[in-house]
């Protein structure tokens, strides 16, 4: 109140107040205060009056009845310290006057901004994620400033950076903001994936266009971020892709280039996404509305199970999360994945694909090491690898899903062609999608650790896959 009064007061002239104008303007200060103070001790519904005056009272009727010197004492007492507050309080107020005074326009314009950003954020039951934990950023040794010595890779090089530039001049031409870019009809869409969170492609892209030294790209993509990029949304996402794409996209960038806009908004979209952890088992639902905190599974998936591709890609985010935050929930939620797998039996040591987040068993059992199942799986090598070769644990849990998928599902066509197969309830379905491919480049990431000196017979066994995966594409027509 001060403060906006002040503020229409050296706004309105473009010079300093003279000594007598501030003489005179904390006389009437002095003035004001002293009358609220006033009102308050006297109007009768004053909770600060009533407690005082109902003690007093209490103490004169004491001192009435029984006419003693000691309750009297105590009503005088009462009196002072009730002044003595009242004097303190009139002191505080005009020494913020003076100080107020003596600031700029500019100044006091500020506070006031602040103050209204204040009570604007405490209504909302909003956090300031500016106050978030100091952390020592270092920057990562070799993502940039390096350039390839063989003429070939050289050139290989420039061609994707060139396939890049022309992706990215044409979202920012055609889609700007949008989640992605339909290139046939050349609009924008934002896929319900994301609610009504906007911008997938940006925050996606930001580790690319920083390691590819499009560093103006990259500017004008960490300016959007900073001004239109909002979780505040009334709407339901999928826990998975929001957190690989945008809690992803963000600590990347983060680690890329030290801005601490994207350490802040990873960890306030990922204290958005810790409600989906509340089911009876912590296994997280796939659905989550972010305003209400309410999760659902998707209703095809076996009697409303959580999927293990999707639950189990959380691990190394909110693994770091926690890091950058100062905050131990985000690790304790995707440790608790671990706790709950590891309590159950699995088939052939294998991992079905479905999990009932309420009763703790499994779905259908279906297990692919593709859609559904795969980067469950590259979560548990990487995790490993993330923590310096610590997580024993993780190690433990790849090698052996590595074995027994190594048992039960690869197999060798009568071509030749090593295959990952698929098994639905005990029987072996001959099939590998393309969404396998990957294992090829997991399982010679994790080669050089396997256990008993498999490491030659895994970098085999990847390369036969990959084999397997480029003969499927270009054993395929263009017609097909």
């Amino acid at each position: 109140m001060y403060l906006s009064s002040i503020s229409s007061l050296i706004s309105a002239s473009p010079t300093s107040f003279r000594l007598t104008e501030k003489f005179i303007l904390l006389l009437v200060f002095s003035a004001f205060i002293t009358l609220c103070f006033g009102a308050i001790f006297f109007l009768p519904d004053s909770s600060k009056l009533l407690s005082g005056v109902f003690f007093h009272s209490s103490a004169v009727e004491t001192n009435t009845r029984t006419g003693t010197d000691s309750d009297s004492n105590v009503a005088v007492g009462t009196e002072e310290k009730i002044l003595t507050k009242i004097r303190k309080d009139h002191e505080k107020a005009l020494v913020e006057a003076k100080d107020t005074l003596q600031k700029r326009p500019d100044e006091i314009k500020q506070d006031i901004q602040d103050e209204k950003d204040k009570v604007l954020k405490e209504g909302k039951g909003g956090k300031d994620y500016n106050n978030l934990p100091v952390i020592e950023y270092v920057r990562p040794p070799g993502a940039t400033g390096h350039e390839p010595s063989d003429p070939e890779t050289k050139e290989r090089r420039a061609k994707i950076k060139e396939m890049m530039t022309f992706a990215w001049d044409s979202y920012k031409r055609y889609a700007w903001g949008s989640n992605e870019l339909r290139p046939v009809s050349k609009q924008g869409h934002s896929s319900n994936l994301f609610g009504s969170i906007k911008g997938a492609t940006i925050v996606d892209a930001l580790d690319t266009l920083y390691i590819m030294e499009m560093f103006e790209d990259f500017d004008m993509a960490t300016e959007w971020v900073e001004k239109n990029l909002d979780f505040n949304v009334n709407a339901e996402v999928s826990v998975f892709e929001v957190n690989i794409r945008f809690v992803g996209g963000l600590l990347s960038a983060y680690y890329l280039s030290g801005k601490e806009v994207f350490r802040r908004k990873a960890i306030e979209l990922g204290e958005k996404l810790l409600p989906a952890f509340k089911t009876p088992t912590g296994i997280p639902w796939a659905l989550l509305n972010l305003k209400s905190g309410i999760g659902r599974n998707w209703p095809w998936a076996s009697g409303g199970s959580s999927i293990l591709a999707e639950y189990g890609t959380l691990h190394l985010e909110f693994m770091h999360l926690s890091k950058l935050s100062g905050n131990p929930a985000f690790a304790e939620k995707v440790m608790n994945i671990r706790k709950v797998l590891n309590r159950l039996d699995k088939p052939q040591g294998l991992y079905p694909n479905y999990l009932n987040p309420n009763s703790g068993q499994w779905g259908q059992h279906h297990v692919s090491v593709g859609g559904l199942g795969d980067s469950f799986y590259e979560y548990l090598l990487k995790a490993w690898l993330m923590s310096d070769k610590t997580d024993e644990e993780g190690k433990k849990l790849y090698y052996e899903a590595l074995q027994a998928i190594e048992t039960s599902l690869i197999r060798k066509s009568s071509g030749g062609l090593t295959y990952i197969a698929e098994w639905k309830g005990g029987l072996l379905e001959h099939k590998m999608g393309h969404l396998t491919c990957f294992a090829g480049g997991m399982i010679a990431l994790g080669a050089d650790g396997a256990p008993e000196d498999k490491t030659g017979h895994q970098m085999e066994q990847a390369s036969e896959i990959a084999r397997t995966c480029h003969e499927s594409y270009a054993r395929t027509s263009e017609s097909d």
